[in-house]
Formats: C-alpha cells, sequence, structure tokens
C-alpha cells in the first residue's frame, strides 16, 4: 500500500511539473517562438517525446496522457498523433511480449505489488474471447494494464493486434488534439478533442459497468 500510495504521488507529481514547465515556456517564448525552437531541435523532439510516452506504458505507474498533449502542444497533430500512435504500438506490443513470455513475476516486478490486481483483473476477464470487449479495454485510460493482462491469458498475437491498432486509432486523436487545440487557440480542434475525450469517458464508463455486472 505504501508503494502503491508513493506512486501515486509521484505520478501526481510529475504531471504537475510538465504542466508547470510547459506553462513557463509558453509565456516566455510565445507559441510561435517555442515551436521555432522545438524544430531547431529536429528529430530530438519527437525522439524525447516517443520515449517518454513509451516508457510511461511499458511501467504503467508513470503517466502517459500528459505526454499525448504535449506532443500535441509541442508538434502539432500531424507529427503528434504520429509520434504517440507509433510510441502506442511499440510499447503495448513489447508489454504483450514480455508477459506472454515471462510470465506474472516479470511483470509483476515491472509495475509492483500495488498495480498487480489490476493486470490479475484484466487477465481473468476472457478478453481472449471478445474481440469488443478487448477492443473496448484498450480505449481506457488503463490500457497499459491490459497488454500485460491480455498476455497473461491466451489470446492469440493476431486477434491482440488488430484490437490494440483499431483502439490506438480511436483513442489517441482527441488528446493530441486537445494539446494541439490549446497552444494554436484552434476551435474545430478543441471541440473534436472535447467531443473524443467524452466519448472515451462513456467508453471506459460502459466497460467498468460491464465489469460489475460480471
Amino acid at each position: 500500500m505504501k508503494t502503491q500510495r508513493l506512486l501515486k504521488v509521484l505520478q501526481f507529481v510529475a504531471v504537475v511539473v510538465l504542466i508547470a514547465a510547459a506553462v513557463i515556456l509558453i509565456q516566455r517564448f510565445g507559441v510561435a517562438q517555442l515551436r521555432s525552437q522545438v524544430e531547431q531541435w529536429g528529430v530530438w523532439a519527437p525522439v524525447g517525446i516517443f520515449l517518454l510516452r513509451f516508457t510511461s506504458v511499458v511501467i504503467p505507474a508513470l503517466p502517459g496522457t500528459a505526454y499525448a498533449i504535449l506532443a500535441g502542444g509541442l508538434l502539432g497533430f500531424s507529427k503528434g498523433i504520429a509520434v504517440i500512435c507509433v510510441a502506442d504500438l511499440c510499447s503495448c506490443s513489447l508489454s504483450f511480449w514480455l508477459s506472454r513470455r515471462y510470465g506474472r513475476n516479470l511483470v509483476k516486478r515491472l509495475v509492483g505489488d500495488g498495480f498487480m490486481y489490476r493486470i490479475d483483473n484484466f487477465s481473468q476477464r476472457h478478453l481472449e474471447r471478445n474481440f469488443f470487449l478487448l477492443t473496448g479495454c484498450l480505449m481506457t485510460g488503463f490500457f497499459d494494464f491490459v497488454c500485460y493482462g491480455v498476455g497473461l491469458t491466451k489470446a492469440p498475437w493476431g486477434r491482440f493486434v488488430p484490437a490494440l491498432v483499431i483502439s490506438i486509432a480511436l483513442s489517441n486523436p482527441p488528446f493530441v488534439a486537445l494539446g494541439a487545440g490549446i497552444l494554436e487557440g484552434g476551435a474545430r480542434l478543441l471541440v473534436f478533442a472535447l467531443l473524443g475525450v467524452f466519448g472515451l469517458a462513456v467508453v471506459t464508463y460502459l466497460v467498468q459497468r460491464g465489469d460489475a455486472k460480471a
């Protein structure tokens, strides 16, 4: 319990620091100058965001949503969505493979005792039998835990990958658009982002409600 609380505190602090840093940079340089500075970094800016997002999925205790918003704000929607989607595809596939290859003991070392109950919960929900439920779970904020959980089941790789691709394509654009819309002041992007986030919240609610009934 102490470890779990510590991880939650660290997650909260990381998000606060990230948001504060973004606000300070915007106030100091302005959006246009900040974007220009990011462009001068060349490939290192998208590589850095890729690594942050990748790590946040492989180690689920770290925050991940903030990096999707950051990608949209710093890289723009097109580049941001590309970086986040590739990072999620690679990291989620790795999580599934690690869980399938090395089993529960390795997963427990990666996520800690405090979060193993989530992994066990998803692994016991027979996701391998229901493609739509699997896709829905991957669209929630617990998708990183889902990848490990599904890896502990008998779900074939050929069923996991299509569900993963669909979930990534549907769940990532709203958060990247939110970051791009906030910094660019794009009304259309903000409306799309808010509607998308609302839709994902509904999916999460339905998945959790179905789990409660089960």
